[in-house]
């Protein structure tokens, strides 16, 4: 009996954490939205980019790979960090999950970020987007560093943030994500 009981909880445990690191489109949590970070393009694939929100260091990828992230729903500021700032504002809608493709674009010292907002209706770049969130596993920071991270990046997040909301975004014209840009749950 205790053999059974062993061996059900190992297999709960399994199916458990194997849809936590599974790859594919996940629906958000209750109440949360989704943004996968894509980059379909293995040019520059050394470099790899940190992403914010809002004022807190989310995480790090670099390469042809996806970053999932989830928040809450509403007005949000998302944006990365390389040799220049990215910035995109975004009107998230509960329950929904939007798709943004990182681009390398070549700097001076070294690749600089570009973000590009889609939707299922964008042709061959969603269809590249998709193919990748199918067929990898999102790349996952893990905790311990994020946490570390947001300490040592602590000033520079609030002067990159200064700098956006004095000057960045009136000079630039940075996207926006609007709460019906989500991507269907059929085209998941």
């Amino acid at each position: 009996m205790n053999s059974l009981k062993f061996c059900l909880i190992a297999i709960i445990m399994l199916v458990g954490t194997t849809s936590l690191f599974s790859q594919g489109f996940q629906a958000p949590a209750e109440g949360k939205a989704a943004v996968y970070f894509v980059r379909v393009s293995s040019w520059g694939g050394a470099s790899s980019f940190e992403y914010f929100h809002q004022d807190k260091y989310i995480g790090v990828f670099k390469s042809k790979n996806y970053l999932r992230y989830e928040c809450e729903p509403g007005e949000q500021l998302l944006w990365a960090s390389s040799e220049n700032k990215e910035f995109v504002t975004a009107d998230l809608k509960a329950g929904e999950s939007y798709i943004i493709i990182v681009d390398v674009i070549m700097g001076a010292w070294k690749p600089r970020v570009g973000f590009n907002p889609i939707t299922a209706q964008d042709g061959e770049i969603f269809d590249r987007a998709a193919a990748l969130i199918k067929k990898k596993k999102a790349i996952v920071t893990s905790e311990a560093k994020i946490k570390t991270m947001n300490i040592k990046l602590e000033k520079f997040i609030g002067e990159k943030l200064k700098m956006y909301h004095d000057v960045w975004k009136t000079e630039k014209n940075f996207k926006h994500i609007s709460s019906d840009m989500a991507i269907p749950k059929e085209a998941m």
